[in-house]
């Protein structure tokens, strides 16, 4: 019985990071859309500068957020150890994500 119950959390387990990827990919490539839209309308070139770095490092980490706070818990695995991010880690990521994604806005002010 003990190898059945392992056998299916490790199939909960791979399938709770196959949504992860997909949720990281999908979403990661919607969001980039949207700031790229931004950047383009407020014509700030960010192809081939760290301005493209630092909007996908703002934009994951904003999922890394969402995931931990929200998604983790409507997911296929359900560990013991599943808890929300403390209220200060979530604010210093948030706040360091909005910083990153108008990073680029303050240095193409010339």
């Amino acid at each position: 019985m003990k190898v059945r119950g392992l056998w299916l959390t490790t199939i909960k387990v791979l399938l709770e990071l196959i949504r992860i990827v997909l949720i990281f990919l999908i979403f990661g490539c919607l969001l980039w859309g949207g700031v790229r839209l931004i950047y383009t309308t407020l014509r700030i070139n960010v192809d081939g500068t760290y301005g493209g770095w630092l909007g996908g490092i703002a934009i994951y980490f904003l999922l890394f957020v969402l995931y931990r706070n929200k998604l983790q818990f409507s997911g296929f695995y359900d560990g013991p150890k599943q808890q929300k991010l403390p209220r200060k880690i979530t604010y210093i990521l948030v706040i360091g994500s909005i910083f990153l994604l108008i990073l680029p806005l303050l240095l193409s002010i010339k």
